[in-house]
């Protein structure tokens, strides 16, 4: 490829310029110019631009081109429109994949991420993301995870992190432990491995105290947010109105009563057993000593099956009778108890009462235990105990006592509650799905919890001027996981003195899931090298709440939960003015291949390093943003790269046809050309900031189209409506092809760096149109185009419709029914 000199081009269709060398070049000119650092202290407004948190796996791949790419255009469109802007980068640098590969290489986890930290910089640094490098951390480095640990002691002293025994999801290949939320479809979200059940003692953050207000703040951001993400998120936390109701138990050692959760107390009279979790504490205590030996061979199966699998409702239903009854709070009906794997342990107290005719669950497990089914809402459906088939919708109380005949819920619903209030036997109450987080884990790669238990003063936090509690040195063999933490094989670390009593203790061998680091980090980027605090609140509070949040969907809960969790947190301790991270949020696609996830065994992946050696970063870039919307999937497949190279070129030469000085007086430029870049940069702004960049890019090549046409027809390369056009539309594509934005910016015979140009100012004037283009059609089909005044009456508009003789000769004598008119824009006759 050859270079060209500035000069107009002899053959304008071959000239382009070498990408490798210009790549080259400009990074250089970056790394000196440092155009993308912010400033603190700057007076202009402040803009937070943040894409997720990402694990340093490798090198880049075809997933964080797209991603960076999408959040580029956002956060260099800031810095153009005059604000101070944030973007920084850093790694999520704990976790399982850097620990087992250390396993199978026989090094330590930090020698391995480090050397893809080194790699991820290095190839985002080509990319020409926008990042702010100077703000770079790692969340494995003891400078960060000393304020982690730090964050857990001050959650702690608010009794917001806590120790308990419990079942919990157990991952048999990992070997540890996982929240809730890691749990998808029944596998581990990080090996895939079938997850089950075990009793373990672990930490938990009490998320479950901000259930509410988790809720309530997705009515806001439901304006700014992903429809989906909201919806996963009200979902997963899943709040629900009913009543505590309390039923007398009669076990073996005596009575006990034992309150359980329903949505429909007024269902009551149609609960015929009570159901405990066959793996809750409850059923060891209450069984019957003679089905004691049965219960635990049925938890044999029980903790082979996941939460997931447990739920199904098309699952067979198995269970185990306890042999004892429990006394119906309403009936007083003596009624059996069972034990189950369909009700889990975490559920309230790990019980519920049985209504068969209307729930479908517990349907099926009475018609396989042979236990009564009693209808107490006629919805006009078929009697449940004959069909199999539950109902579940509303109807009028039979067999109800008091509440038969009755036929409106709520009201239903309202008497049981109060008559279980007025005999002390329930109340009112709210429940949520969503469960504490379960935060400890038995591997090494993670920030030590910083307890120490000591058999005279129990748990102990680690003084704070103690910390960082930094992880002992481990490799190879001495990673593997066991069961429990690699950590309790390291005595020296784990044996120390107590901080209260001086006797001898042990450290915590569990180390803290990776969500804890990234539910705050966002903080620590507005003062990432502070020694002193885990961020400077007043800076937090200058940047943030982040503006815009970029990073996929699959965190809808997971991360982006527990984010907001950390933020009520932090803002109830005074450190920050806030009460959500992220204002606004965008979810980008997937990067796909022959309509399939790109993988190995099906042969369609896709280098990222080749289609970049083959096109280009800004072929590349501009490819995947312009694909479609961000939200859409992107079959690499259908896409031509080499068809955004061509664009890019022509764009280019652009620059080297312009002979007008910097600075012309354009105002006796080609008014035509004139009004197309006004209206393309106008229009421009207004897309970013709705997150429709593909179109942004279709309207740059209408300009450069537009451009290109303006000097070939007479206008010529001198007038300075071409130099304008040409500058917009290098200002337009620094947002996605920055190296020829640069390489254009330059040939037009300004300093670097065009990311820092500033948006081009529209003259308002230029927007105003003479003439808009009014489609007449007639039985749905376009028989007329009409040029007319923007400010044309509907009435006048109809007229000159109906007058016109295309539109005469459609309508062919036929009855007019109908017209509408949409002034100045549309008719539509109906005949």
């Amino acid at each position: 490829m050859s270079q060209d000199t500035g000069a107009p081009d002899a053959n304008p269709e071959r000239a382009t310029y070498d990408i490798e060398a210009t790549e080259t070049k400009w990074q250089r000119v970056w790394e000196d110019l440092q155009p993308f650092r912010a400033d603190d202290d700057s007076p202009r407004e402040k803009r937070y631009a943040l894409t997720m948190f990402p694990y340093p796996s490798g090198d880049l791949h075809m997933g964080h081109a797209e991603v960076f790419a999408l959040h580029d255009v956002v956060a260099r469109y800031w810095w153009q429109r005059g604000y101070e802007v944030l973007n920084p980068m850093g790694f999520d640098s704990f976790g399982l994949p850097a620990e087992n590969a250390a396993i199978r290489n026989d090094e330590h986890p930090d020698t391995y991420t480090r050397a893809n930290i080194a790699r991820s910089i290095e190839s985002c640094r080509k990319y020409a993301a926008s990042f702010d490098w100077s703000r770079t951390f790692n969340t494995s480095d003891p400078d960060y995870y000393r304020w982690t640990q730090w964050l857990f002691l001050k959650f702690h002293e608010r009794g917001l992190a806590y120790r308990k025994n419990s079942p919990v999801n157990w991952c048999p290949n990992d070997q540890t432990v996982l929240a809730n939320e890691q749990v998808v479809g029944g596998v581990c979200d990080r090996c895939g491995a079938e997850v089950t059940k075990k009793e373990l003692t672990q930490w938990y953050f009490k998320i479950t105290d901000y259930a509410q207000e988790l809720l309530d703040g997705l009515d806001e951001l439901e304006k700014t947010w992903p429809d989906r993400v909201v919806t996963a998120q009200r979902n997963w936390i899943g709040r629900s109105e009913g009543a505590h109701v309390t039923f007398t138990l009669h076990a073996a050692d005596g009575e006990r009563d034992i309150e359980v959760y329903t949505t429909r107390p007024d269902t009551l009279y149609g609960a015929t057993f009570m159901v405990v979790a066959a793996d809750a504490a409850l059923a060891a205590e209450i069984v019957h000593p003679d089905r004691a030996q049965a219960l635990e061979d049925y938890l044999v199966e029980v903790r082979k099956a996941s939460d997931i699998d447990r739920l199904s409702t098309d699952r067979p239903k198995t269970g185990v009778d306890l042999g004892i009854t429990a006394t119906n709070p309403v009936s007083g009906e003596e009624i059996p108890v069972w034990a189950s794997d369909y009700v889990l342990a975490d559920y309230g107290t790990g019980a519920i009462m049985a209504v068969p005719a209307h729930d479908q669950r517990d349907l099926d497990f009475a018609r396989t235990m042979g236990l009564p089914v009693r209808r107490v809402i006629d919805t006009g459906d078929d009697n449940p105990e004959e069909t199999g088939v539950a109902t579940s919708g509303d109807g009028t109380y039979v067999n109800s006592g008091p509440l038969d005949g009755l036929g409106d819920k709520a009201s239903g619903i309202r008497s049981i509650i109060e008559r279980l209030e007025a005999d002390g036997r329930g109340s009112g109450a709210v429940n949520f799905r969503l469960r504490d987080w379960l935060i400890s884990r038995q591997r090494y790669w993670g920030p030590p919890i910083p307890i120490i238990h000591c058999p005279v003063d129990g748990e102990v936090p680690v003084p704070e001027d103690q910390l960082p509690v930094t992880l002992p040195v481990l490799t190879g063999a001495d990673l593997k996981p066991k069961g429990t933490s690699p950590l309790g094989g390291a005595t020296d670390w784990v044996n120390t003195t107590c901080p209260t009593c001086g006797g001898p203790a042990t450290r915590d061998t569990d180390t803290m899931d990776t969500f804890v680091d990234s539910s705050w980090y966002m903080f620590r980027y507005c003062s990432p090298h502070d020694e002193t605090q885990a961020f400077d609140s007043a800076k937090v509070n200058a940047w943030m709440p982040c503006n815009l949040y970029v990073g996929g969907v699959e965190h809808a809960v997971l991360h982006l939960l527990y984010g907001r969790f950390f933020t009520k947190v932090l803002n109830d301790m005074g450190l920050v003015d806030f009460r959500e991270p992220w204002s606004a949020q965008l979810n980008q696609g997937f990067v796909i291949n022959q309509g399939k996830k790109m993988s190995k065994s099906l042969g369609n992946g896709v280098n990222l390093g080749d289609q970049l050696a083959a096109f280009g970063v800004d072929a590349v870039r501009l490819t995947l943003v312009f694909a479609g919307p961000p939200e859409d999937d992107i079959d690499w497949a259908n896409m031509s790269p080499d068809g955004s190279l061509r664009f890019l070129q022509r764009a280019w030469r652009l620059s080297g046809d312009v002979t007008s000085a910097p600075g012309a007086d354009v105002s006796g430029g080609d008014l035509a050309l004139r009004r197309t870049t006004a209206r393309t940069v106008h229009d421009a702004a207004e897309l970013v900031e709705t997150y429709r960049f593909n179109v942004v890019v279709a309207r740059v090549m209408e300009l450069v189209n537009a451009t290109r046409k303006a000097i070939d027809s007479g206008c010529g390369p001198a007038d300075p409506a071409v130099r304008e056009a040409t500058e917009a539309v290098a200002v337009l594509l620094s947002l996605v092809a920055p190296y020829t934005a640069e390489e254009m910016w330059e040939r037009l015979g300004h300093e670097p760096t065009v990311a820092r140009a500033g948006w081009p100012v529209v003259d308002e004037a230029l927007l105003v149109e003479d003439t808009v283009t009014a489609v007449v059609q007639v039985k749905g089909k376009v028989k007329a185009r009409l040029e007319v005044s923007p400010d044309i009456s509907e009435a006048d508009l109809e007229a000159a419709a109906l007058a016109d003789a295309g539109v005469q000769r459609a309508i062919d004598g036929a009855t007019v029914r109908k017209v509408i008119v949409r002034a100045p824009r549309l008719v539509n006759v109906v005949v």
